[in-house]
């Protein structure tokens, strides 16, 4: 069963299939997902009166390498169903290099004709709103997401045609109904929206060490430990796991979900196939007492501009609004790349914000990152078993769109990985991975 075809995900949260027509614009597919309770698979072993299991690394049933969204969700996943889990990492959750770090990410539908991306991206958010209620402070701030063209694009077109077959919910706006709706941007040269009112934006961090501590208190093992490359052997399987401490890690099962260090670690197989690239994002203040950049009234954005993509989100729990551009940057080193932000890159942004912003484009910078996408050769995940290990297993290729997916790709990836997948996702496999890189999936 593919991660389209589970029948408990999309159709019982649509409810609405009809159009609703409104002023300058046009709702399509079905009603959101705020207000539902959290089912009882989130239950925690105390809630459920069951006893948790622990895994320790001189002896576990499946190990996961890397901390990050993906490996997080993975491991929360596998202990859910009753397997001993050990999660490790080299410098812990959603550490300040991982792609999983920093502070705020996207989460959306739209994904123009693309199905599968927005089915994994609605069947996600259940799971990030069940775990926004678990942490002290909020992980899903439903902020909205807009997107906006200045002509109908193919993209903008399959959004619609893609959400109305799906029945999830999307309002269609026109010109005057953005200028109306949220005066802080200049249209000029726009044409049409698309707005998705249940959607947001995730804290990164925040939502990736909470579900650690989760996974922990629900009986799994987290461990600070780096992973060194695994050794070939005779053999078709890895039997143990080196780590920089030469402490050994033992498991049944190994589930890599090492982001940008896939490379390093699978140097034969990955080294020409993941491709980690520069990515500098920007935070700018408001004027005091402006709040048209706050989450009440700026959604999380993305400026469609022909192609080249511009995003950003409103300035959340007062850290800044946040700009960049989507363009790959140039290839780095994630251990030793250089994370000093350029002026030329700030200066672009600021040329961008003077034409859709002009508020905010001579605001002083509150804060800059560099980080990094670990992309694959199209934008589509990867996980897929190793080719010649059969108990390892390999997850990553996030892309720069991947985080939002996370709780998806722990359940398909728990199921591939304990042969209940039956179907994998043909795009996910390594095969698809190629040695140059043209992006498709955006």
């Amino acid at each position: 069963m593919t991660v389209l075809d589970d029948p408990s995900r999309v159709p019982r949260r649509a409810v609405l299939g009809a159009i609703v027509g409104a002023v300058g614009a046009t709702m399509v597919g079905g009603s959101g997902a705020a207000g539902r309770a959290a089912p009882d698979r989130f239950a925690t072993p105390e809630e459920k009166g069951s006893a948790p299991r622990r895994a320790t690394a001189a002896q576990s049933e499946i190990a996961v390498i890397g901390a990050g969204a993906f490996g997080t969700w993975i491991a929360w996943h596998l202990q859910r169903q009753g397997h001993e889990v050990l999660l490790m990492d080299a410098w812990g959750p959603a550490h300040a290099r991982a792609s999983s770090g920093g502070e705020s990410r996207m989460t959306r539908t739209t994904y123009g004709a693309d199905e599968l991306y927005t089915s994994m991206a609605w069947d996600s958010l259940e799971d990030w709103r069940w775990l926004s209620q678990r942490s002290g402070l909020p992980v899903f701030h439903q902020t909205g997401v807009l997107f906006f063209f200045g002509k109908p694009e193919p993209y903008y077109v399959g959004s619609i045609e893609v959400h109305k077959r799906l029945r999830l919910p999307l309002e269609v706006l026109d010109r005057s109904a953005l200028s109306r709706r949220f005066p802080q941007i200049n249209f000029d040269g726009i044409e049409h929206g698309l707005f998705e009112h249940d959607l947001g934006v995730l804290m990164a961090r925040r939502g990736v060490q909470t579900l650690v501590q989760e996974f922990v208190r629900a009986g799994g093992e987290y461990r600070q430990l780096a992973a060194l490359p695994p050794k070939k052997t005779d053999s078709d399987r890895l039997a143990a796991l080196g780590t920089a401490t030469g402490e050994m890690v033992h498991a049944e099962r190994y589930i890599f979900a090492g982001g940008p260090w896939l490379p390093k670690l699978f140097p034969d197989i990955l080294g020409s196939r993941i491709f980690p690239t520069r990515q500098e994002v920007f935070f700018f203040a408001p004027e005091p007492g402006d709040t048209r950049f706050g989450p009440a009234q700026l959604p999380g954005w993305a400026d469609f501009n022909n192609g080249d993509l511009f995003y950003g989100m409103p300035d959340l729990e007062t850290r800044g609004a946040k700009v960049a551009h989507d363009q790959h940057g140039p290839p780095i080193d994630p251990d030793t790349g250089d994370r000093t932000p350029t002026a030329a890159a700030l200066q672009e942004v600021r040329e961008y914000m003077a034409m859709r912003f002009p508020a905010l484009a001579k605001r002083p910078l509150t804060e800059s990152r560099v980080c990094q996408y670990e992309n694959s050769s199209n934008g589509d995940l990867l996980i897929d078993q190793h080719p010649t290990m059969k108990n390892v297993w390999l997850v990553g290729g996030g892309s720069g769109h991947g985080f939002k997916h996370a709780p998806a790709v722990g359940k398909y990836t728990a199921d591939l990985v304990m042969g209940r997948q039956h179907q994998p996702e043909p795009r996910f496999s390594l095969a698809t991975k190629a040695e140059q890189q043209k992006r498709d999936v955006h």
